[in-house]
């Protein structure tokens, strides 16, 4: 086991080479010793899934970043997988703190149980860990890439602001489960603000020509422009609009906020 240094297990959705997972391992470094376990291969839109073809394997491997040696986790599972296996058998214990990015794109509005970036960070929570889910906003073309066209140092920066404060217990957060939205003209200075998930979808799904049922085909997606007309408490508004750093305070509680009494007359007038 590693000194007494606080234990951050990284995970991501985009893989082990993803080159945002390794900005966010060297800023993480200066606050604790970091665990890197990653999906072997590209997870990205799995949510909190656990496929049952997932092979669960795990190879040690030894990288060098930046002329730092680290020793890493790649994992035959998904983000969600990926997490359990990094608590139960790679680190062994609960960690302390467990991030999961940086993911290339945004993970905005009603649509993050489909992030698998997220989806890690929920199965963190599900544990009783801290966890902070990290995106970047990038161009379209780079969503499921390893561009190193993008520039994740200031994504990086603010990864290790949130995780800082996500481990110190003294701190009465409420809620220690956060979402960070990170626009890509962002710098050190950019202000952050609390936000609400936005409950008009950001990503829609798109059409499709009709097609030969037989043969394979992904369904496309389109992203909303009109970005303006987002609630401006939501993370869409901020990040998109306000061009500000989106932190949302996440739960796993789904309960609707309904009153239980009246829902249960109106179920029993039908």
């Amino acid at each position: 086991m590693p000194d007494t240094k606080p234990q951050i297990l990284l995970t991501n959705d985009d893989g082990i080479d993803s080159p945002g997972l390794w900005a966010a391992a060297k800023a993480l470094s200066a606050l604790g010793y970091v665990w890197v376990a990653a999906p072997r291969d590209q997870a990205s839109n799995s949510g909190r899934s656990m496929p049952l073809s997932s092979d669960g394997r795990i190879t040690v491997q030894q990288m060098v970043v930046d002329g730092q040696a680290w020793t890493v986790h790649a994992v035959g599972g998904s983000p969600a997988q990926t997490v359990q296996h990094g608590i139960l058998e790679i680190v062994g214990q609960k960690p302390d703190l467990v991030v999961s990015g940086i993911n290339y794109g945004l993970n905005l509005g009603n649509g993050i149980t489909i992030s698998g970036t997220v989806g890690a960070a929920m199965e963190a929570a599900a544990f009783g860990i801290p966890a902070l889910a990290v995106s970047l906003e990038t161009d379209r073309a780079h969503f499921y890439t390893h561009s190193d066209v993008v520039d994740f140092s200031k994504a990086a920066y603010h990864t290790a602001y949130f995780a800082e404060r996500l481990l110190n217990p003294d701190l009465d957060l409420g809620a220690r489960f956060l979402k960070v939205e990170v626009p890509n003209d962002a710098t050190e200075e950019t202000p952050w603000q609390l936000t609400r998930l936005s409950q008009a979808r950001f990503y829609i799904p798109g059409e499709t020509a009709q097609r030969d049922w037989d043969k394979p085909h992904h369904l496309d997606f389109d992203i909303r422009t009109d970005v303006e007309n987002f609630s401006p408490d939501s993370d869409v508004y901020v990040v998109m609009h306000e061009r500000n750093v989106a932190v949302t305070p996440l739960t796993l509680d789904m309960t609707a906020n309904v009153s239980f009494d009246e829902f249960e007359r109106e179920i029993k007038k039908g």
